[in-house]
């Protein structure tokens, strides 16, 4: 075992159960211990101050609204709250939601609770929100202290077994999101291991933006519920918290924004643009990269309202080596569109009639729901905004491609999820023509494309198939936090019995995760995982990735079914044999081949010999089954059954 961080060993987090997972490593037996008798003695004497409100925005249309009535029409699946509502009536409505979404992993609903600027919650009576599947949680107004919550903004581990009370993991708690408010941490009520942190116990899909957290600790896992459990990786960018209890998080992203201490991890915890982040001195022990600034960044778009009680989207600007928030005492950086320039779409709406209204020079906004697609929304305008609330849902039909960007710059796609559908699609999203408009690509190094929280999946709820989920074909594209998943387990196309996984290796289909031919494409934050050939394959030059993370596909039936030609297997990230200049800062490829334990895969990643491809702080680790026989290019030990969440490093590479 690894030596302990901070009181926390990075010992290996469990295989995912209920994601085909059927056991638990014994560590974790180890965890809870260390955990109950060091962390949580920690997060008590560790509590920093409340910090000061920060003031409204004045100036540039971002002034907090008072009016007493917001005009809305986002939908029947948005409920908008206001701080004179009683504080028992909003309670009731969030707890119904969180029954409601808690256990729907893979059901159809999606919502969105908006907080009109000002207090919710009291000393006394504070409100305790917790977020379920499918549920954004965000304020409406022009900066984080416009929407005060005095209690908790919290998830949990979900427990899986014998009917909701064993399996208790966080490992599956995927597709939910909250944003542009501040918590004052208020545990009046909860028990004493509850009332220790603001706990946010979360994996892939799943974002912290513009948040500010204060008046306690914030928990990036569960402690109390079965005691401490493993957890998979989330992303934070341009919030304010206090000291981060980080535990038994395999991996996590924080992007731009200030924290008061940090503590543990277990595998990859990186920092970009952070102010007070640990240092990464020693690594792997302990497993931090720090950058000190971002090098391409641009904050996700927002609602809010005016001063009149008028929604508007306020579109912050690209920013290059940038260090901290975008908010304090002046405007985020950017431009405000009034919600009359945008089509709010609605499911049911026709492909003809939203492709009617981009081509007529309006932005697009998807209300929560799901949106069937048998051909392809067209955004064709540069500096389009196209923004989902609530997890909006585009789902492939008849093999169609759900959503295709030209060749043009300023594009931002915002929370908007990507189905694929049973018949096959070539691609779910393409940015951009592989041979540009006419040959003549059209793009702004100083304003990118952006996919901002924008996830892909290829089964679960129903068969998926696809033959490539996101295709770059632009250059000067920044990618800001995606998840890209064929389904590991889900309701159908995952037959139970000796035959489901080879039953979902030949129905669940997804070639590549991932492929970028566009040149200067920048990634923060890029979730790939179990996609039957290259997860990422990287063919544009001067490519810049912020943590990459990446698990092979659990069911390849056999070795004969998972041979790249001679070659044993496919990386988990393919940098093309052509390709000059190429960074990558804090990556990880894990193996379980729970299907057939016996199957091996040359290398973790595979990139070209040639000293501007750099790559740093990376890894392999086996989670009980495969074997994955280096971490790059030959280079790296063997991570296989006999040193099980046990990673293997490389620090530099070449």
């Amino acid at each position: 075992m690894k030596r302990m961080v901070e009181g926390i060993p990075p010992s290996p987090p469990a295989p995912r159960a209920g994601r085909g997972a059927p056991t638990r490593f014994r560590s974790i037996e180890v965890l809870a211990a260390v955990l109950g008798s060091t962390l949580l003695l920690g997060a008590c004497a560790r509590t920093p101050a409340p910090a000061a409100q920060g003031d409204g925005l004045q100036g540039d249309g971002l002034q907090a609204a008072a009016a007493p009535a917001v005009r809305s029409d986002l939908g029947p699946n948005v409920t908008v709250f206001d701080p004179a509502m009683p504080v028992a009536q909003i309670q009731a409505a969030l707890d119904a939601a969180h029954a409601r979404q808690v256990n729907d992993e893979m059901g159809s609903g999606r919502y969105a609770f908006l907080f009109r600027p000002g207090t919710y919650g009291t000393p006394q009576q504070p409100l305790q929100i917790k977020v379920g599947y499918y549920t954004e949680i965000a304020g409406l107004g022009a900066t984080p202290g416009d929407v005060v919550i005095n209690g908790k903004l919290e998830v949990y581990n979900r427990c899986l077994g014998d009917g909701g009370t064993s399996n208790c993991i966080a490992l599956n708690n995927f597709w939910r999101t909250a944003s542009n408010l501040t918590v004052d941490i208020n545990a009046l009520g909860q028990d004493g291991c509850r009332a220790s942190a603001n706990f946010w116990a979360v994996s892939q899909a799943t974002s912290l933006r513009r948040v500010e957290v204060r008046g306690g600790n914030l928990s990036l896992m569960d402690y109390c519920t079965a005691g401490p459990q493993f957890a998979s990786g989330g992303f934070i960018a341009d919030s304010k918290l206090p000291f981060v209890i980080n535990g038994s998080q395999q991996q996590w992203l924080t992007r731009n924004s200030a924290v008061a201490g940090w503590s543990n991890g277990v595998w990859n915890q990186v920092f970009s643009g952070v102010e007070g982040a640990p240092s990464e001195a020693g690594f792997p022990n302990p497993p931090y990269t720090t950058l000190d600034t971002t090098p391409v960044s641009r904050e996700k778009p927002y609602l809010y309202v005016d001063g009149s009680g008028a929604y508007q989207v306020r579109v912050p600007v690209a920013r290059t080596n940038t260090r901290g928030l975008s908010w304090g005492t002046a405007a985020t950086a950017g431009r405000t569109l009034p919600l009359s320039d945008f089509f709010v779409a609605r499911p049911g709406d026709s492909v003809q009639v939203i492709n009617t209204e981009l081509a007529r020079g309006r932005h697009l906004l998807l209300t929560p729901g799901l949106y069937d697609v048998p051909r392809s929304i067209l955004v064709k305008r540069a500096d389009t905004v196209v923004l989902g609330l609530g997890h909006a849902t585009l789902t492939s039909t008849d093999g169609a491609t759900p959503l295709r960007v030209a060749d043009v710059p300023g594009v931002v796609i915002a929370g908007v999820t990507l189905d694929a559908g049973p018949a096959q699609s070539e691609l779910l999203l393409q940015i951009g023509t592989k041979n540009g408009n006419n040959g003549a690509k059209k793009n702004d190094h100083a304003n990118p494309t952006t996919l901002s929280d924008v996830y892909f999946r290829v089964g679960g709820p129903h068969i998926g198939k696809v033959d490539t989920a996101l295709e770059v074909n632009s250059d000067h594209v920044l990618i800001d936090h995606i998840w890209v998943w064929r389904a590991d387990h889900g309701t159908e196309g995952f037959t139970q019995g000796v035959n489901g996984d080879t039953d979902r290796w030949r129905t669940n289909i997804g070639r590549q995760g991932v492929v970028v031919n566009g040149n200067d494409v920048t990634a923060t934050g890029l979730f790939v995982e179990h996609f039957q050939q290259y997860n990422t394959v990287w063919n544009g030059e001067r490519g810049n990735v912020v943590l990459y993370q990446n698990e092979l596909p659990y069911d390849p039936p056999t070795q004969m079914d998972w041979m790249n030609g001679p070659v044993l297997g496919w990386a988990g990230y393919k940098v093309a044999d052509g390709v000059r200049t190429h960074s990558l800062q804090g990556g990880g490829v894990y193996v379980f081949n729970q299907n057939n334990p016996s199957i091996v895969t040359e290398n973790g990643f595979e990139v070209p010999r040639t000293p501007g491809v750099r790559l740093r702080h990376i890894m392999t680790v086996n989670l009980s089954a495969g074997t994955i026989k280096h971490v790059v290019n030959g280079v790296g030990a063997a991570v296989d059954t006999s040193r099980v969440g046990q990673p293997e490093y490389v620090v530099s590479y070449p």
